[in-house]
């Protein structure tokens, strides 16, 4: 006992007479991420487990390849003969996969009156049976023309939540009315030519 205290007094005169460096135990230093070089963490989805493929084509055989791709998908614009176009449309918040006279009920207000059309401007994919356009991430305006029509402006039907404590003498009830609006798709029109 006279021992341990013997120590502690030695150990608080030693530490009043050196110089106060604040000296962290190892479990406390850590490396920092910049230090390493990676700005990202190695994850499955920032570097993907296997190694990367090289491609088996070479540059001139690859831009042919899309060449060809690109001749094709024109004819078939030119020609009409795509068949029935699809279109994946972000709008009010969600993104909604619509092909001509579709119905689609938002919950939202929007400004447009009812029977005025309105453009879908951001389209992030159009395809057609055997063709798919996908944007990085949107389309381009002049490529593709998505256009609505408003048909009907209403609200919903009333939703209850209910939120209650037993034996707290606590209970609240608040009615949920939001406002809709139905769209109609008129159209799905494609430019004449891809660039």
């Amino acid at each position: 006992m006279s021992a341990s205290m013997a120590y502690a007094g030695l150990w608080r005169t030693c530490r009043t007479l050196l110089p106060r460096h604040h000296v962290l135990s190892p479990a406390a230093i850590r490396t920092q991420s910049s230090a390493s070089g990676d700005l990202m963490p190695w994850t499955s989805l920032s570097r993907p487990p296997w190694p990367e493929q090289p491609s088996p084509y070479s540059a001139e055989e690859e831009q042919s390849r899309h060449a060809a791709v690109v001749s094709t998908v024109n004819q078939r614009i030119n020609l009409r003969d795509f068949g029935r176009l699809f279109a994946v449309v972000h709008f009010a918040g969600r993104q909604w996969k619509v092909t001509g006279e579709d119905l689609i009920l938002i919950e939202n207000h929007i400004e447009a009156e009812c029977g005025e059309r309105i453009r879908m401007e951001k389209v992030l994919l159009v395809g057609a049976e055997d063709f798919t356009l996908i944007g990085r991430p949107l389309l381009g305006k002049e490529l593709v023309r998505v256009e609505a029509t408003v048909i009907e402006k209403t609200e919903s039907w009333p939703k209850v939540h209910m939120r209650f404590w037993k034996r707290h003498r606590f209970q609240r009830k608040r009615i949920i009315i939001q406002p809709q609006t139905v769209l109609r798709i008129n159209g799905i029109e494609l430019a004449p030519r891809l660039t």
